[in-house]
C-alpha cells in the first residue's frame, strides 16, 4: 500500500522453481511435443510443494516493496521462439499452466498474463489464437504478451503489418490489453555482452513504439490497448512537434510501464511519456536486484520504485495515485478489483 492505496504492478514474471526447467530441457533434447503436467498429464521435474515455495518466495520479495498487485506473466527471455515450430506449443501451453499455478496460489496477489506460440516465419498470428481463447476464456488471464522479434534474427514483421492484425483484432474484441516484451536477440556481434537479450529488449521495444506510433494501427483498432514495457525500450531524442514523432493523440491506446532501474533515466521517461501514460511496473523479482550504491537509496534493490517515483519533486500526490494505481486499473479493469 501507498498513501491508503494499492500499488498495482504491471510488469512482472512467473516465477518457478529451478527443477522445472527439466520440461524444456526434454523437450528440446527428445525433438517432441510432450503433455503438460498441469492441464494434459505429462510428467514434471518440480513437485506442487516446491511451485508453492517458489510463489511464496515472490510474495515476500513484492510485499518488501510495497507492492500489492502484480500481473505475471512469461519470463521473456526464455520464451524461447526461436525453438523448432513443432515444439513451441508445448512450451507455451506449459508456460501459461505454470502462470496459471501461481495465480491460483495468491488470488489476491497475482492476475495473468499469456505466452503465445509466435512464429516469425507464419502468414499472420492466427495461429495463436486458440491458446489466446484458452488464456482468457478457461485460466482467466487478463493480458497477452508478445515478441515485436520471436525468433531473435529480425525476421518478424513489424508491428504495424497485417501479420500482427488477426491478434489485433481478437485482442481488441476480447478487450484483452497487449504486453509488449523483447525476447531474445541472435545477432552474433551481441556475444562479448552479458545477458545481452536485454539489447534485443531496447531495440525490439523502441522499434514497435516507433511502428506502432507513425502507422494506422489503432485507427484500424481503435479499442486496442498496448503497453510497451521499459518505458518503451529507448527514449525519443526529437522535440515533441518534430515530425520524426508522431503527431497524433495515442494516449487512448499506446501506454509504457516504470520499469527502468536507473533514476535519471526513469526520470526522463516519465517527463517524456507524460503521467497518464505512465503504468507502474517493477519486473521485481528480475533483472532489478543489484543494489543501489551511496547516494541512490543505499540498501535498496534497483527495482524497489515505490520510494523512487514516490521522491520525485515534480510528481504531485495526484500524479503518484495515477502512476501507481488508477492508470494500471485503467488499462487493466480486473487490477482495480482485486
Amino acid at each position: 500500500m501507498f498513501n491508503g492505496y494499492k500499488v498495482l504492478d504491471v510488469h512482472s514474471h512467473v516465477s518457478v522453481p529451478a527443477s522445472s526447467r527439466g520440461f524444456v530441457a526434454n523437450l528440446l533434447a527428445s525433438n517432441t511435443a510432450a503433455k503438460s503436467p498441469f492441464t494434459e498429464g505429462g510428467r514434471d521435474s518440480a513437485t506442487l510443494e516446491e511451485y508453492q515455495k517458489t510463489a511464496a518466495a515472490h510474495i515476500d520479495y513484492m510485499t518488501e516493496r510495497q507492492i500489492d498487485v502484480q500481473i505475471i506473466g512469461p519470463r521473456p527471455y526464455i520464451m524461447l521462439g526461436q525453438m523448432p515450430k513443432h515444439l513451441l506449443p508445448s512450451w507455451t501451453r506449459y508456460v501459461n499452466d505454470t502462470i496459471k499455478q501461481q495465480v491460483d496460489f495468491y488470488p489476491d496477489r497475482f492476475l495473468g498474463a499469456c505466452q503465445l506460440p509466435q512464429l516469425s516465419d507464419a502468414e499472420d498470428l492466427t495461429h495463436c489464437l486458440p491458446e489466446l481463447e484458452r488464456a482468457v476464456n478457461d485460466l482467466g488471464f487478463v493480458a497477452a504478451y508478445v515478441s515485436p522479434d520471436p525468433a531473435g534474427m529480425r525476421t518478424t514483421p513489424g508491428m504495424h503489418e497485417p501479420y500482427w492484425y488477426p491478434l489485433y483484432a481478437r485482442c481488441e474484441e476480447l478487450q484483452i490489453p497487449i504486453i509488449v516484451h523483447g525476447t531474445t536477440c541472435l545477432d552474433p556481434r551481441f556475444s562479448v555482452v552479458p545477458q545481452n537479450y536485454q539489447l534485443g529488449f531496447v531495440i525490439e521495444q523502441y522499434l514497435a513504439t516507433q511502428f506502432l506510433g507513425h502507422s494506422d494501427v489503432f485507427e484500424k483498432f481503435p479499442g486496442l490497448k498496448v503497453i510497451v514495457c521499459h518505458c518503451g525500450g529507448a527514449l525519443d531524442r526529437f522535440i515533441p512537434s518534430d515530425a520524426h514523432l508522431p503527431q497524433k493523440d495515442l494516449s487512448n491506446n499506446l501506454y509504457f510501464d516504470t520499469c527502468a532501474h536507473d533514476i535519471n533515466y526513469l526520470t526522463a521517461a516519465v517527463k517524456q511519456r507524460g503521467v497518464d501514460r505512465m503504468l507502474f511496473g517493477t519486473e521485481a523479482p528480475g533483472s532489478g536486484a543489484a543494489v543501489r550504491q551511496a547516494g541512490e537509496g543505499p540498501g535498496k534493490t534497483g527495482d524497489d520504485l515505490v520510494p523512487v517515483l514516490s521522491s520525485f519533486d515534480f510528481l504531485t500526490p495526484d500524479d503518484l495515485k495515477k502512476i501507481f494505481n488508477t492508470n494500471p486499473a485503467k488499462v487493466f479493469p480486473a487490477l482495480g478489483r482485486v
